[in-house]
């Protein structure tokens, strides 16, 4: 398998702050990517590298075969597919829901001038059903609920048929039954052998999808472990990652952490 991203000796510097550190890492066709880390990990920052919308102080990123620097991320982009909190931010209020969709076909977040195809139209259709928002396609994005604005994120993330996709916090602000559907969803999704690479940001254990291979562990800018799921999300490497003795516990492809009795939270020489 080819790799759809790569970094190479990463990092992010703003003023004194690295914000990632010597990020080495790479995600291959059909894996299914979870980033984890408290905040302030660099987990956003490392997507933003992922989205061709952030260029490294230092390192190398190699997005579909092109290198960040060396392309035209505007002709990049609409190869990625992204959710997250800041693109729905821009969103205009009184956009309606297919419209949220549509228009990503040419990258903009509001309907102005441009004409779309019918093709566009049907295909937005198409993954507005698949996500369970057909019925609502006429409604305003802002009128929405916070699950609802979560799927028609992902089906505009979807749009135009990415060779990566790229999730940021997409459960944050669900309540549990929320959380649960789309975690059944995203998990058909990483099922799907024809869906894009997916790497999916979190800060909740819970949140992990069944289905996904690799998962990636990031504190304060740094790699604490990434590799295979199983080998990944072990009680060591969440513990370190998030400074705080954990018991972890595995079943049917779900994770669930709590702190272990009169823990407290671990000195940063053991982090």
């Amino acid at each position: 398998m080819s790799n759809v991203l790569q970094l190479s000796g990463v990092s992010v510097v703003r003023g004194t702050k690295k914000l990632l550190d010597g990020i080495d890492w790479q995600v291959k066709e059909g894996e299914r990517w979870v980033v984890l880390g408290p905040n302030g990990a660099g987990k956003t920052t490392l997507l933003s590298l992922a989205a061709a919308r952030l260029h490294p102080t230092n390192g190398r990123v190699d997005i579909l075969d092109e290198t960040m620097g060396k392309v035209d991320v505007f002709e990049l982009r609409p190869r990625i597919g992204l959710s997250s909190a800041a693109l729905a931010n821009q969103i205009p209020e009184d956009e309606k829901v297919l419209n949220v969709v549509v228009t990503a076909a040419y990258g903009v977040t509001g309907r102005w001038l441009e004409e779309y195809e019918r093709d566009d139209e049907r295909r937005a259709f198409r993954l507005l059903n698949e996500w369970g928002m057909g019925p609502l396609l006429g409604r305003l994005f802002a009128s929405l609920s916070e699950g609802e604005r979560k799927r028609v994120q992902i089906a505009r993330a979807l749009m135009t048929d990415p060779e990566l996709l790229l999730l940021d916090e997409p459960g944050a602000g669900l309540d549990l039954a929320g959380r649960e559907e789309l975690v059944y969803k995203l998990s058909e999704l990483a099922e799907d052998d024809d869906a894009p690479a997916l790497v999916l940001v979190t800060h909740h254990l819970e949140e992990v999808p069944p289905g996904f291979t690799h998962a990636l562990l990031l504190r304060d800018g740094g790699i604490v472990a990434a590799g295979p799921i199983a080998s990944t999300l072990t009680e060591e490497h969440l513990s370190n990652t998030f400074g705080m003795s954990l018991e972890v516990r595995a079943r049917e492809g779900r994770y669930t952490a709590t702190a272990k009795n009169g823990a407290a939270a671990l000195s940063a020489q053991s982090a």
